[in-house]
């Protein structure tokens, strides 16, 4: 049984909307174990937002690490005083346990100064010296993320009851959605497909290497429109929006273009409103499944029995079948001239998938 004197905890995970999100059946699984819990978030500010909607989560710190770089350039006086006052925002909740899954150093260092006295974390190559509870890791690998966030439960002495993701809606978004979709002729009934060409933010530059060649994107949708009634909504962030911009000008059939726009929630919102998500490995495409909605999702140089839609029930998987891949491993993609795992994928494939889905 879970220890009663555990009233606080804090969770640190400063990566991306997909990582973040593996962390909510970890939440719920501490909720149910400890109702009366009170459980503080430390994020980045590209994920604090959603963090903020979820009833679970009584508290955000946003710890965006640009922000300190920023300030250090400045004056390191700046960066100082900024820090400080973030400890001592920390201090002030007096936190029992934290969980820290950043694999940093640094935030190890900052815990261990905010003198929470128990810190549960991954050892990943001997970089967290400042844990009380070290857990080994070489990588993730052989099962899902969610998988080994949840092996933390044991340190709690909380029963895994759950492995789902939840990303509650902000009521807020909601009704944009509606009156999104609604502007654009789009009728309460008529189902929705949507096509995420990009990968997310969290790879930077690097995000390339995750996607699906523009032209097939552009291809599907064509062949959807023609081979269904659905209609199609293009998604993607602001740093996609010429991406998504070069596929709706090249299709033949209009699309719904939702991108470069929409906040987080209101991302998800959309997406909670389709029936099926074609998406690449990255965040969207676990946004869609957190949502409850099936996915065909395109996975080149990551593994995605590793990184891939969790619980894998109503979601299909599209992979090329060649001896280099996932070539992702240890948190950086192996240098790569030909990028097959992605070029091999066929329009017919996939498309072929979504008809399964559906």
């Amino acid at each position: 049984m879970a220890d009663s004197k555990q009233k606080r905890i804090l969770i640190v995970n400063i990566f991306g909307i997909g990582d973040v999100l593996f962390t909510t059946p970890l939440i719920q699984n501490i909720k149910k174990a400890m109702p009366d819990v009170v459980i503080g978030y430390m994020s980045n500010r590209r994920t604090s937002g959603f963090l903020e909607d979820n009833p679970q989560i009584d508290k955000v710190f946003v710890y965006e690490k640009d922000e300190y770089r920023k300030f250090y350039k400045e004056s390191k006086k700046k960066v100082i005083k900024k820090f400080q006052n973030f400890l001592a925002l920390i201090k002030q909740e007096k936190f029992d346990v934290v969980i820290d899954v950043s694999l940093n150093e640094y935030v190890g260092f900052f815990l261990w100064l905010s003198g929470i006295p128990v810190r549960i974390g991954f050892n990943y190559k001997n970089r967290s010296p400042f844990l009380t509870k070290k857990i080994p890791l070489e990588s993730y690998k052989d099962k899902h993320v969610i998988e080994s966030y949840l092996e933390i439960l044991k340190y709690l002495d909380v029963p895994v009851a759950s492995k789902e993701m939840s990303m509650p809606l902000n009521p807020k978004d909601v009704t944009w959605a509606q009156d999104f979709l609604l502007q654009k002729q789009i009728a309460p009934d008529q189902k929705l497909i949507a096509i995420i060409p990009g990968g997310g933010a969290s790879w930077g530059k690097a995000a390339k290497y995750k996607r699906w060649p523009a032209e097939n994107y552009t291809k599907l949708a064509d062949k959807i429109v023609e081979k269904t009634s659905d209609k199609i909504i293009l998604l993607g962030g602001n740093e996609e929006s010429a991406l998504c911009k070069a596929i709706a000008q090249k299709t033949k059939a209009p699309l719904v273009e939702a991108f470069g726009t929409t906040t987080v929630g209101q991302f998800a919102a959309l997406i909670a409103r389709c029936q099926v998500a074609v998406v690449n490995d990255g965040g969207p495409l676990h946004v869609a499944v957190a949502q409850g909605i099936k996915t065909v999702s395109i996975f080149g140089p990551v593994d995605e029995n590793v990184y891939g839609p969790y619980p894998q029930d109503g979601h299909k998987v599209a992979h090329a079948a060649i001896a280099c891949r996932p070539c992702y491993r240890r948190f950086r993609v192996s240098d790569c001239s030909h990028h097959n795992c992605l070029k091999l994928i066929t329009v017919e494939n996939v498309f072929k998938k979504v008809e399964e889905v559906l």
